[in-house]
């Protein structure tokens, strides 16, 4: 008994360690998109006059589109798997809380104390 305690003490460190991955994820894909699309609008006012053009400003806008569209696409395989793993995590976790033998209250012989 004390065995299956653990695992899933185990699995409960792992879901913990997980769900902060995953929310690592989540704040990657936001700076990312973030990124993105601060450097389209910046390209944006260039091609409409609305800023000067300055070869240094529209070379980097032109970096972070392309630098956040990597990071986006890179880092949803790493959430999509983060997830997956969690769910199994989950799973288990319950399919070992469901093998524990469960015992009705009123069975017990009273003590007396």
């Amino acid at each position: 008994m004390s065995d299956l305690r653990d695992d899933i003490a185990q699995l409960e460190e792992r879901i913990e360690a997980l769900r902060a991955k995953a929310a690592g994820c989540a704040k990657i894909s936001l700076a990312a998109k973030i990124a993105a699309g601060a450097g389209l609008a910046w390209i944006a006012l260039v091609l409409v006059w609305a800023i000067p053009f300055a070869p240094a400003t529209f070379f980097g806008a032109i970096a972070a589109v392309l630098g956040g569209a990597v990071l986006l696409g890179s880092n949803k395989t790493t959430w999509e798997q983060t997830l997956d793993a969690l769910r199994a995590a989950e799973a288990a976790r319950a399919q070992f809380i469901g093998s524990i033998p469960m015992r009705v209250v009123g069975e017990e012989r009273p003590t007396l104390h």
